[in-house]
């Protein structure tokens, strides 16, 4: 993994979009998809950001060049975008994590800097009381 934030970072805490602008942004990616001239494919996991469209034989990539990926989960009707990564070929395009959320982002007049963000609970604290014998643990001293 790169050690560099503008290349790859885990979005902490992580962005929400809420249902409407998802369904804004969900509409827009697949108006521009890699498939139908755009430079955009996304999935239940992904959106991803290529060179261009595909060109290849029967709908394969061909010359396009995979730039950035966002990382994203579905709850119910919003989404979360948990991490950002730029490829080498999409860092030599000047792309950066905070451009890709934000071109992405865009489209429903939001920012990686403007959107909500995920509450973070703390850890549940490990109950005292349980043995360690049910959690695969030795066997306490008698």
């Amino acid at each position: 993994m790169r050690s560099d934030p503008n290349l790859d970072r885990v979005i902490r805490p992580s962005a929400v979009v809420h249902e409407r602008a998802a369904r804004e942004i969900v509409a827009w990616l697949q108006n521009h998809d890699v498939s139908v001239g755009g430079c955009w494919e996304h999935g239940v996991g992904y959106i991803k950001r290529f060179s261009g469209p595909f060109d290849g034989p029967s709908g394969m990539r061909g010359n396009a060049v995979l730039l950035g990926s966002l990382h994203i989960t579905w709850d119910k009707y919003d989404v979360t975008i948990y991490r950002a990564s730029i490829t080498d070929a999409g860092a030599s395009r000047g792309l950066t994590v905070d451009r890709l959320c934000d071109e992405v982002l865009g489209v429903a007049g939001l920012t990686l800097a403007s959107c909500p963000r995920a509450s973070l609970t703390a850890a549940p604290v490990p109950d005292p009381f349980r043995s360690r014998q049910a959690l695969g643990g030795p066997k306490p001293a008698r």
